[in-house]
C-alpha cells in the first residue's frame, strides 16, 4: 500500500517578545499564526474499520493539535522564562492575562520545534509526523521536516 501525506491547517493568535533582540521584535507584539501539520502513513485497509481508507481521521488530528497547541497558545503571550521577561509575565498573569513561559526564545523556529515534540507524542504508532509549517506573517514562516531531524 502507498504512503499518503495528510495535511490539516490551524490558525491562532499569539503574542510574544524576544528578549535581547536588536530589532522591533524585542517589544511585546502578536501574530496571526497559521500552522500546517502534515502526517504520513498508509490508509487503513480493513474494510470493517469505520475509518477504512483514511490515513488518520482529520478530526483525530485536529483534536491532538487543538489540545496541545491551538487551545494553549491562542490569545496567550509567550515569554522565555530564563530572561527578565519573567517579571513582565508575572505582572500580566497577576492581571488575568494568559501567559506561557517556555525554556526557549519564542521565535517561530523554536516554537515549531516545541510543536513537533508535542504532536509526535500523541500520534498513533503507524502515523509519523512528516512536516510542520508555522507562518508568522504573510511572507515569513518556519518549516520543520522529520527527514531533517
Amino acid at each position: 500500500m502507498s504512503n499518503i501525506r495528510i495535511t490539516k491547517q490551524f490558525s491562532f493568535e499569539t503574542g510574544h517578545a524576544l528578549y535581547g533582540y536588536d530589532g522591533k521584535c524585542k517589544n511585546v507584539h502578536g501574530h496571526s499564526y497559521k500552522l500546517s501539520v502534515t502526517v504520513i502513513g498508509q490508509p487503513i485497509s480493513d474494510s470493517s474499520n469505520v475509518k477504512f481508507g483514511m490515513v488518520i481521521d482529520f478530526g483525530d488530528l485536529k483534536k491532538i493539535v487543538k489540545e496541545e497547541i491551538v487551545d494553549v497558545f491562542d490569545h496567550a503571550t509567550v515569554f522565555n522564562k530564563n530572561t527578565p521577561h519573567v517579571e513582565l509575565a508575572k505582572e500580566l498573569s497577576d492581571r488575568g492575562h494568559h501567559v506561557i513561559l517556555v525554556d526557549y526564545q519564542p521565535t517561530s523556529e523554536m516554537m515549531i520545534i516545541d510543536f513537533a515534540k508535542k504532536i509526535m507524542k500523541h500520534l498513533p504508532d503507524n502515523i509519523k509526523l512528516h512536516s510542520l509549517k508555522l507562518q508568522e506573517t504573510e511572507t515569513s514562516f518556519a518549516e520543520w521536516y522529520a527527514e531533517d531531524n
